[in-house]
């Protein structure tokens, strides 16, 4: 079982930065796949990250983030981090980590993550 919190959502304008994190805990964390997922007023839960397990060798990203945000994973750290820059108004909604035993970090469909955090908010204004 893993237990996972986010954390550094917050305000930003349009154009700028924010990082957020996510702590996991439990047994054998580097064996899960984690991936970043938001939602906003109204819309499903949508797929925006997403990196394989162990090493983190392979990175998926939504097209609508592609460029503009960067995952990566700290296995000594036990933490996965989301780098948003570049931030749209359409950025905005609550982000969500959540982890997959073994996933190669391709998964985009919710259902395949046995666990997920609280989410945090980012809001981004113009």
């Amino acid at each position: 079982q893993v237990q996972l919190v986010e954390s550094g959502g917050g305000l930003v304008q349009a154009g700028g930065s924010l990082s957020l994190s996510c702590a996991a805990s439990g047994r054998d964390v580097y064996t899960y796949a984690m991936a970043w997922f938001r939602q906003a007023p109204g819309k499903e839960r949508e797929f925006v990250a997403g990196i394989s397990w162990s090493s983190g060798s392979t990175t998926n990203y939504a097209e609508s983030v592609k460029g503009r945000f960067t995952m990566s994973r700290d296995n000594a750290k036990n933490t996965v981090s989301l780098q948003m820059n570049s931030l749209k108004l359409e950025d905005t909604a609550v982000y969500y980590c959540a982890a997959e035993k073994f996933g190669g970090g391709h998964s985009r469909n919710p259902a395949r993550f046995a666990y997920w955090g609280q989410g945090t908010q980012v809001t981004v204004s113009s």
